[in-house]
């Protein structure tokens, strides 16, 4: 299935330092015929069989969830990242996108589809042996076992590797396990397990455990949300688990571990997107329909203002997914591999663990700013259970948390981002220290980027904006050295400037693409990358504010806050008129009108 152009690939974490063409972005503009059959597979999936049966699912009927897993199984929906020789589709990551964002509509059912497919399933298809794809991939594509991933402990939620479950080695080879894991998604009816544990003290190994072999689980967990997913301890009580079902290598289970969530956090990215997508059609119908003196509150400027931002944010969490989806894509297609090796997704998502992580923390946020609207505009109505808004904002509020939480993933992104200019693999170091000399130097020619081409202005405001970040990392590395990794609330403000640089290019790429392409409603994508771009410079200089004076002070500080005002010049916009027209075409269409 194409995806993908064939213009050079950008290394992970290189768009800080380079710039992109619009033709070298995949857009949900350039989904093919089939991308949009499997996506209206999957939303019919879910409007026809589980919407319907949501409050059965609330109820904990997990012999309603497993036949339902089942139907999607049916449909090839657990098959999409799973090569044909093991029954799946093997089809490419956008299409795995665009399942995610249609499972999103039932955000219960989707933690316990995410826990099977991507948790177990996924991990099976990277570092499985052989034997193990034969003996369980089938019948998991089918529904017949359902399956879950334990990681997190009462003691070990963020810090995995500190892991107390333990695995004692015994003379036949096999394995005694013993300890408990906590949180577990799929955990009061799931079949098979991957659970990380210590092997012999401290090698960190995955597990494939069977629920026959002594696995229990604890009682459900009275959450917040989700009430439709089963989360629950499970505990190992001297559990035999045979010698061939090491996932990977023994002491490998990081490996194992952190590539997943690598995907996943992508997958979650994409859950969220379609989520958003989702309440913003239920606010632009409520607010179409709702009246007070004498109008719909459609028409009044504040919830225009609330219902414009809620597309914006959409749009720029929507164009850095497929984006990541359309990389990711290339550099599978762009290394040798055989069908039924991972090897090359494995290491596409590797590469990528930065994107990931930033389409999680933004799409989690995003989600949680959209949902909160979706409640004020539905008013009282959106505090009680008559409407869906209010089990919306509780089901969402475990994503900041899932997959690592979003302070754990803010660490991460420049962390990586860090190490990886440390190694040589990212230009990042000369390309702060150039941007040093430019600074200390005369004034320079516009940058590339200027002209009068569309959203010109956008394109040098994104420019400015990479050179920011630049040199407040560039600061920051001069300053801690190796020691940057104790500096949390500077790493914070770093990520903050990282995820507004990826997302603002994200959508005023896609925009530019739709304005070249001539796609319908290319104006709104327009305005959408405008006011995306205009209040990014806002929040990015507010970020590099607090993150100076926390380095320096007196006279290098005034250097560094002079230095600052010269390169992020970015002239405002008039946002309010570009959020009144995204608000009128999303009320006229009764949805988010850039689909």
């Amino acid at each position: 299935m194409p995806t993908t152009t064939a213009t050079p690939i950008l290394r992970g974490g290189e768009w800080l330092i380079q710039s992109s063409e619009a033709d070298s972005v995949f857009t949900p503009e350039r989904l093919t015929d089939e991308h949009k059959l499997i996506g209206r597979t999957a939303q019919e999936f879910v409007t026809n069989e589980i919407l319907p049966k949501l409050d059965r699912l609330e109820t904990k009927d997990w012999a309603l969830a497993r036949e339902l897993v089942k139907v999607g199984a049916s449909l090839g929906l657990l098959g999409v990242d799973v090569p044909e020789a093991y029954g799946g589709l093997g089809l490419d990551k956008v299409t795995s996108l665009v399942v995610s964002e249609k499972l999103a509509l039932s955000a219960s059912f989707g933690a316990t589809f995410g826990a099977h497919a991507n948790l177990t399933i996924v991990p099976l298809v990277l570092f499985g042996t052989e034997a193990q794809k034969q003996k369980y991939l089938p019948k998991l594509l089918s529904g017949e076992i359902i399956g879950a991933y334990g990681l997190s402990e009462s003691g070990s939620g963020s810090d995995a590797l500190g892991a107390r479950t333990k695995a004692t080695r015994q003379a036949d080879g096999s394995f005694l396990l013993n300890g408990e894991k906590m949180w577990i998604t799929n955990g009061g009816f799931a079949d098979l397990f991957v659970i990380f544990c210590k092997v012999d003290g401290d090698q960190f190994t995955a597990l494939l455990v069977e629920r026959e072999w002594g696995v229990k689980s604890g009682k459900e967990e009275h959450k917040m949300g989700l009430h439709g997913s089963s989360t629950t301890a499970l505990i190992f009580q001297d559990v035999k688990v045979p010698a061939e079902n090491v996932l990977s290598d023994v002491g490998k289970g990081h490996k194992v571990a952190f590539n997943v969530l690598n995907f996943a956090r992508f997958k979650l990215g994409a859950m969220c997107g379609g989520g958003a997508i989702g309440a913003i059609a239920e606010s632009a119908k409520y607010a179409a329909t709702r009246r007070q003196f004498g109008q719909p509150i459609a028409n009044f400027g504040a919830i225009k203002h609330k219902l414009g931002e809620m597309v914006v944010r959409t749009y720029a969490i929507e164009s850095l997914l497929y984006r990541i989806a359309g990389l990711v894509d290339a550099r599978i297609a762009a290394t040798p591999h055989d069908a039924t090796d991972g090897s090359a997704a494995l290491a596409a998502f590797e590469e990528y663990a930065v994107e990931a992580s930033i389409a999680k923390v933004a799409g989690s946020e995003t989600l949680n700013y959209v949902l909160d609207e979706n409640i004020q505009i539905h008013g009282g109505n959106g505090y009680v259970h008559d409407y869906p808004a209010e089990r919306h904002f509780r089901d969402a509020r475990v994503n900041r948390i899932f997959e690592g939480t979003n302070e754990i993933n803010r660490l991460l992104i420049p962390g990586m981002l860090i190490r990886r200019a440390v190694k040589g693999d990212l230009p990042l170091i000369p390309a702060a220290k150039a941007l040093q000399e430019e600074l200390l130097g005369p004034p320079s020619m516009p940058a590339s980027g200027d002209g009068d081409g569309v959203l010109a202005d956008e394109q040098r405001a994104v420019a400015a904006f990479k050179k920011t970040a630049l040199m407040v990392f560039g600061v920051a590395m001069q300053t801690y050295g190796a020691k940057l990794t104790d500096e949390q609330e500077v790493l914070m403000h770093l990520a903050d400037i990282a995820i507004d640089v990826y997302s603002a290019e994200s959508a005023t790429l896609r925009a530019q693409a739709a304005a070249k392409s001539k796609a319908p409603r290319a104006a709104l994508h327009a305005d959408a990358a405008r006011v995306f771009v205009n209040d990014a410079a806002l929040r990015i200089e507010a970020s590099a504010r607090q993150a100076l004076p926390a380095m320096a002070e007196g006279d290098t500080l005034r250097t560094l806050l002079a230095a600052l005002r010269r390169v992020l010049k970015v002239t405002p916009t008039n946002t309010v008129a570009a959020r009144r027209r995204l608000a009128d075409a999303t009320v006229e269409r009764g949805g988010y009108p850039l689909a």
